[in-house]
């Protein structure tokens, strides 16, 4: 089953580029580089379902995006250099994809144009670009449009 994706960074810091991870390793790339214009950024996104609730407690994920071990899984938004933007910022953000429950799977699964959404802010309290895992992290919430 396919997940559809929303992530939105609340008003980053002007002039800095973020983008969302694909693969891993030296292999990746990034991809939706956006450029901070001071207002919210979103990245939509598809993962797909690689476990099943009858054989383990919380869902598992897998494709490009995913990374992690299957306990700890969690999206990369590159910051910066890491964006492929020269000078500047060097940082990737860390989104878990813990919280998100088989209920959730199976409301999505009956409404599909429903998604998964998280919000949380793209800068820290210096005024510097947001990095490492988000904290605290409020979690994924059902949109159903």
């Amino acid at each position: 089953m396919d997940i559809q994706l929303c992530i939105r960074l609340q008003n980053p810091p002007e002039g800095v580029d973020f983008g969302i991870q694909k693969g891993s390793g030296t292999g990746y790339e990034t991809i939706q580089t956006q450029r901070s214009d001071g207002l919210d950024i979103q990245f939509n996104l598809t993962i797909q379902l690689k476990s099943d609730p009858q054989k383990i407690n919380e869902p598992r994920f897998s494709g490009p995006f995913v990374q992690g071990k299957p306990a700890s899984q969690f999206l990369y938004i590159d910051v910066g250099e890491y964006a492929g933007q020269v000078g500047g910022w060097s940082r990737r953000v860390k989104i878990p994809l813990s919280g998100v429950t088989w209920d959730m799977i199976t409301q999505l699964s009956h409404h599909p144009t429903a998604f998964l959404i998280t919000s949380f802010p793209g800068t820290t309290k210096d005024g510097s670009p947001i990095c490492a895992t988000v904290k605290p992290f409020e979690g994924w919430k059902v949109n159903m449009p």
